[in-house]
């Protein structure tokens, strides 16, 4: 076999291996499943997430998801809690302990501590009569056949296979809180993906120059105040009020058309009604009209009267796009 087939062949029996795997979750889906979401959504503590090896790496990411999604949660690496870390366990915490096995050396001595200290424990293993299966309140089944490692040892599937049940547990809590794109906006502030979901058409408009003529500006003008606001585009504006928008496109048409333009005004060459957006919209709702109506610019306004310019390099420097 070449060296590319062969590669090849073991990803594709790789994602098909695991793809199995986690299709076969479904079945643990049971009613310990259930009571261990409803003792997390009722608790007054945070969700404290351990593991060991791999299974620790797992915790971490579980731990992410469940804080961006409006669950306190924080990981406890369940070596150095045996070694004084678990001073992180407070009163009304709700543990989550993470091992395949369920018998490893550090979860046998780990989990006794923390039944001493009455806190809920839900353990997330793949044997449920382990001692850790025994032992938790809850279990979260997360059984595999086989590793994808062919020598059935490299945590693979099993990995991934807690890693989903962790999606699970956090998506049906963020159902239950009622948990929203605004309430995701608090939690991801940077980034494109905070933008997307709390970034203003206002915020756009602000960092720009506010071309506008009047229906009566002659040609001269006109051009004068595309130049020199920069953004390729000026509103047409009586009292206040949007009538048209003059793009740079216009002045290229106008001047192919009309062979004399001293006497044209900005209505003669606007075009009217144009496309425009609140002020109050998000930025990636005017990215929407932008791509929808294939235009570059897009007036907003307030109260119904001309307040500024979106243009696609706003969006496309603020990383919307």
């Amino acid at each position: 076999m070449k060296l590319s087939d062969q590669i090849i062949s073991t990803a594709k029996e790789t994602i098909s291996n695991e793809a199995e795997a986690i299709a076969n979750l479904e079945n643990f889906i049971d009613e310990e499943f259930i009571q261990a979401v409803e003792t997390i959504y009722r608790s007054e503590g945070r969700v404290v997430v351990t593991g060991i090896g791999k299974s620790a790496i797992i915790a971490n990411k579980i731990v992410a998801t469940l804080n961006s999604t409006g669950t306190p949660a924080i990981f406890m690496h369940a070596a150095d809690a045996i070694h004084g870390d678990l001073g992180i366990v407070q009163t009304n915490d709700v543990v989550i302990c993470i091992s395949k096995s369920g018998n490893s050396p550090e979860i046998k001595v780990l989990v006794p501590l923390i039944k001493n200290f009455n806190n809920t424990l839900i353990g997330l293993t793949a044997n449920k009569e382990s001692f850790l299966g025994k032992e938790a309140d809850f279990v979260l089944n997360c059984y595999v056949e086989k590793e994808a490692c062919p020598n059935n040892l490299a945590p693979t599937t099993s990995t991934t296979a807690q890693m989903v049940i962790g999606d699970a547990v956090a998506i049906c809590l963020l159902n239950l809180k009622g948990f929203t794109s605004k309430d995701f906006a608090k939690y991801h502030p940077g980034g494109s993906l905070g933008k997307k979901l709390y970034l203003r058409v206002s915020d756009i408009t602000s960092q720009n120059l506010k071309p506008e003529v009047s229906p009566d500006a002659n040609v001269a003008d006109t051009i004068i105040e595309i130049s020199e606001k920069m953004l390729g585009v000026t509103a047409v504006v009586d009292d206040g009020e949007i009538i048209g928008i003059i793009t740079d496109g216009d002045i290229r048409r106008m001047l192919k058309n009309h062979s004399e333009i001293k006497g044209l005004k900005a209505r003669d060459i606007m075009s009217a009604r144009p496309k425009t957006i609140d002020q109050e919209e998000l930025a990636v709702e005017a990215l929407e009209v932008l791509e929808k109506n294939k235009i570059s610019q897009l007036l907003a306004v307030e109260n119904g009267k001309y307040a500024g310019v979106v243009h696609l390099h706003n969006l496309i420097r603020e990383g919307i796009l």
